[in-house]
C-alpha cells in the first residue's frame, strides 16, 4: 500500500464515527476525494464522489462502503459523576468492562474507563456472569454530577480508545475497520479511476454511507438518490482462520488471501460472473462464500431500491468483528481496489446485467 493511502486509512480510522455521529470520519473521506472527483453530501450525511464516463448507454455504477462504527452513547449522569450508557450497534457486553473509552463532547474529547468491581469483591458464583451493558458505567474522573455536566451531555457519543496498530507482516488492528475499510476502498477506487488515461464506460458514484449499523439507513437513502443500474457494496466478512471460529459457519476464509465474492439471492449472477472472471484474468486473488439469504449489508437495500439494482458484494476478511481490535490484511484492501477498478472497465450497457 502506498504511503499516502496508508496515512489516509490511519486518519479515517482515528476519526470517531458511531452511527448517527459519522461526520468527523466523513470530513476525512470528503477531504481525501475532493481533488479527483465531484463531491456532494446529502441531508443524512452520506458523501458522494462522482466521476463521469463516456459512451452511449453507459450504466450508472454505485460503489458503497459505510463509514459508521459501533460505539456507545451517554444515557444518564448519576450524582457521583459516573456516565451510564447505551450501545450504538452490536456492542458485545463481554468485552467492555475494564476498557478505555473516549467521550466526544462539544467541548472536546474526554478520556474515560468502563469500571468494574474488583474480582476480590465478586461472589464466586457471579464471576462467570456477563454484566449487562445497562449495569456498566464510565468513570471520567468527575467528583460529582455537576462537574461531569460541565463537559458531558446526554446523547454524547463514545468510542473505544483503540486506533490503528501494525501487527506482523501487512496485518493491522483497529476499531472501526467494520466498515471504514469499505469507505477506504471506495475512496481508493475513485482515486484510481481519476488517474486512468481514458474515461471509463460507466458513470461512477463512490459513496461513503452512514447509519448502516443501525438499520442500513444511509445505504437505503443513497441508493434511492443515485438510482444506480449496478451496485457494488464493499463490506467486511468473518475470517475463519482463527482458532475459535467454525468454518462451517462462513466457509474457508483467511486473511491475506484476497477479497471475498459471495454468491446467493442478494447477488446478481451476471455481475458476480464479471467480478469473478475479472479476478481470474487479472490474477487477483479472491475467495468465495455462499449467502443463501438477504445480507445484512447495504447491498441488501441497494438491490431492492426503486425497480431493482444489479448488485454484488466485495467483502474484506476480518477477524474479531465488533471488537476494538478488528484485524485484517492490507493486501486484501489493495486487491479489492484492483478488482473493482478492473471490473468497471469491463461493464457494458445498462441491460447487460439482466439474468437470462
Amino acid at each position: 500500500m502506498r504511503d499516502a493511502s496508508f496515512e489516509f486509512l490511519q486518519e479515517l480510522l482515528a476519526a470517531p464515527s458511531p452511527s448517527g455521529y459519522e461526520q468527523p470520519a466523513q470530513r476525512v473521506f470528503r477531504s481525501y476525494i475532493e481533488p479527483f472527483c465531484q463531491v456532494a453530501t446529502d441531508v443524512m450525511g452520506n458523501v458522494f464522489g462522482m466521476i463521469q464516463g463516456e459512451g452511449k448507454s453507459r450504466p450508472r455504477v454505485m460503489v458503497v462502503g459505510h463509514s459508521d462504527e459501533i460505539g456507545l452513547q451517554v444515557r444518564y449522569l448519576d450524582d457521583n459523576g459516573f456516565l451510564h450508557f447505551s450501545a450504538i450497534g452490536g456492542v458485545d457486553p463481554h468485552i467492555t468492562p475494564g476498557m478505555r473509552v473516549h467521550v466526544h463532547t462539544s467541548r472536546g474529547r474526554l478520556n474515560g474507563v468502563i469500571g468494574k468491581r474488583p474480582i476480590h469483591l465478586i461472589e464466586p458464583k457471579e464471576r462467570d456472569t456477563v454484566i449487562k451493558l445497562d449495569a456498566q458505567y464510565i468513570d471520567i474522573g468527575a467528583a460529582s454530577k455537576k462537574e461531569a455536566q460541565e463537559w458531558v451531555r446526554v446523547g454524547d457519543p463514545i468510542t473505544f480508545a483503540s486506533n490503528l496498530e501494525c501487527l506482523f507482516g501487512d496485518r493491522v488492528s483497529s476499531r472501526g475497520l467494520d466498515d471504514k475499510a469499505g469507505s477506504f476502498v471506495v475512496a481508493e477506487v475513485l482515486r484510481r479511476v481519476s488517474e486512468l488515461p481514458d474515461r471509463l464506460p460507466v458513470d461512477l458514484y463512490g459513496v461513503s454511507s452512514v447509519q448502516e449499523e443501525v438499520g442500513l439507513r444511509g445505504g437505503t437513502t443513497s441508493s434511492y438518490s443515485v438510482n444506480p443500474d449496478v451496485g457494488i457494496c464493499v463490506e467486511v466478512d468473518f475470517a475463519t482462520d482463527q482458532p475459535d471460529v467454525d468454518k462451517k459457519h462462513n466457509g474457508e476464509v483467511g486473511l491475506g488471501k484476497g477479497p471475498i465474492l459471495p454468491r446467493g439471492a442478494n447477488i446478481n449472477p451476471v455481475l458476480f460472473d464479471l467480478l469473478s472472471d475479472t479476478a481470474s484474468s487479472n490474477n487477483i486473488a479472491v475467495q468465495y462464500t455462499g449467502i443463501a439469504r438477504a445480507t445484512g449489508t447495504d447491498a441488501n437495500v441497494m438491490q431492492i431500491s426503486r425497480g431493482g439494482v444489479a448488485t454484488a458484494l466485495v467483502k474484506l476478511p476480518l477477524r474479531y468483528m465488533h471488537t476494538p481490535v478488528e484485524t485484517m490484511s492490507l493486501s486484501d484492501l489493495d486487491n479489492a481496489v484492483e478488482l473493482i477498478v478492473a471490473s468497471l472497465g469491463r461493464m457494458g450497457s445498462k441491460d447487460a446485467f439482466i439474468p437470462m
